[in-house]
């Protein structure tokens, strides 16, 4: 099998939409339809049709999505146990889109429906550019937890497992260690004025070893050094002269499993401070002592706590205020991404008393070996019995089966980017300091503008252990 044709035969792991009286058909479209489409984000050019980037397929699924909800009072409707759901487009995964032959296409989606949840839709298309049909539709999440996971045979078909039977490695996990290239890229926008930027250079610890292999960005480069956390950022000052121009940082990273570990200096007490968005107030006090009620032993409340913002939240990328990691937005809602879980969870900790401190990075996919990531992720740590203890909370709750695993522990298959909130740099933003620092910070003036920002790695085939 050739390394294009393993690509994308693991690429498929994670978002693969066969029902079960389409498995054989499916099946061979894997196996023989796949060869040389890459994975992740490809052009594929057909013999027996034209050629197909993954805007076109993009542009296939909104159209379709887009034609269903003009007829049905603006809703796409999908039917799901025994039940026929009203759904709204969220967002296209651009990181999943794939052709998987002449004229067959996939494509993961996340629909928001009238019962508040989102779901996460897989969806096979053909067609050709401008004129694609969906043939296959499959609910693969429900606010980001799997119904399922798929697993690759020898004969390199993918078959259905259960959730609560499905390896570790199957649901996200690889241990012991890891080894890859990251690379993190971000396109500028039309610069009419001058404008500034910072990006997070990862740093070696006892978890992760780095050795950035290329820079490439414009304008004049200083390394800044953020005092606190120990953060290492990029600072770019750009003119007109570098508008639309790439910013490109390739890292090489060795990394191991994460368990509960000593520091010289662990200076815990540092983090039981407020931040600006993670305030240790009375309600939060309030809440703490309800949910550690009886409890005693720093573990004990520390899982108390864990447990407690798996029960209240639910994994939800949907709306407005997600995304900032504002732990009074996550109390409320009660909805969020990785940030909002662990901001809440560091406010409830540190307003009982327990130090707890915030990181973020990526994670590396762990059913194939390189292509697109889907954006950051976050975590935690605690403090207790005289060590720092990792946590991963949204992945617990979208994995019930890992809770027990999250609770000390983070896999080898991922990077740290930079920790900690409120980072102070200098020169710093016009806005002050930096939330946190995962995705580039850019100012136009004084301005700040989102940038489109792509994630990908390659995984070296020996280093995985």
């Amino acid at each position: 099998m050739t390394s294009a044709f393993l690509s994308a035969a693991l690429y498929l792991g994670k978002c693969f939409p066969i029902r079960r009286k389409a498995l054989s058909t499916a099946a061979v479209i894997v196996s023989i339809a796949l060869a040389g489409c890459g994975g992740g984000k490809t052009e594929h050019a057909s013999s027996s049709g034209p050629k197909v980037v993954t805007a076109d397929i993009q542009a296939g699924i909104e159209k379709y999505i887009e034609e269903q909800a003009r007829q049905n009072d603006g809703y796409y409707k999908l039917p799901f146990n025994d039940r026929d759901l009203q759904l709204k487009l969220v967002r296209v995964h651009t990181e999943y889109l794939a052709n998987l032959g002449p004229r067959r296409h996939f494509a993961c989606v996340d629909l928001a429906g009238t019962d508040g949840e989102v779901y996460d839709v897989d969806f096979f298309l053909a067609g050709d550019p401008g004129a694609m049909t969906v043939t296959e539709t499959t609910v693969h999440k429900i606010n980001g937890q799997p119904l399922y996971a798929w697993e690759q045979q020898e004969d390199h078909t993918w078959h259905r497992v259960p959730v609560e039977t499905a390896s570790t490695r199957l649901l996200g996990v690889i241990e012991d260690r890891d080894e890859f290239e990251f690379t993190y890229r971000a396109e500028l926008p039309e610069i009419h004025e001058p404008a500034r930027m910072w990006i997070p250079l990862p740093v070696t610890d006892r978890f992760q070893t780095i050795k950035i292999k290329s820079i490439t960005a414009p304008g004049k480069q200083t390394f800044l050094d953020e005092q606190k956390h120990g953060n290492k950022v990029l600072f770019l000052e750009l003119g007109p002269e570098d508008s639309k121009k790439a910013v490109e940082v390739r890292v090489h990273v060795q990394r191991l499993e994460k368990a509960a570990y000593s520091e010289d200096t662990p200076d815990p007490e540092k983090y039981l401070s407020a931040e600006h968005l993670v305030p240790v107030n009375e309600d939060f006090r309030s809440i703490a002592g309800k949910v550690l009620e009886g409890k005693k032993g720093e573990l004990v409340r520390a899982r108390a706590l864990y447990d407690h913002v798996i029960d209240r939240m639910r994994y939800m990328k949907h709306g407005s205020g997600w995304g900032i990691g504002d732990a009074v937005y996550a109390c409320d809602a009660r909805t969020g991404n990785c940030s909002d879980f662990h901001s809440y969870f560091i406010a409830l900790s540190r307003a009982a008393g327990i130090p707890a401190r915030f990181a973020i990075g990526a994670g590396i996919p762990s059913a194939r070996n390189e292509g697109e990531i889907s954006g950051y992720h976050c975590w935690a740590e605690f403090y207790a019995e005289g060590k720092w203890w990792p946590v991963d909370i949204s992945e617990a709750d979208k994995y019930s089966a890992l809770a027990t695993y999250y609770f000390g522990r983070h896999p080898a298959n991922r990077i740290e980017l930079s920790r900690g909130r409120d980072l102070l740099v200098e020169p710093g933003p016009a806005s002050g300091p930096i939330n946190f620092l995962a995705y580039p910070v850019f100012e136009m003036g004084s301005e700040p503008i989102r940038l489109k920002v792509r994630f990908s790695f390659k995984r070296q085939m020996d280093g995985t252990g």
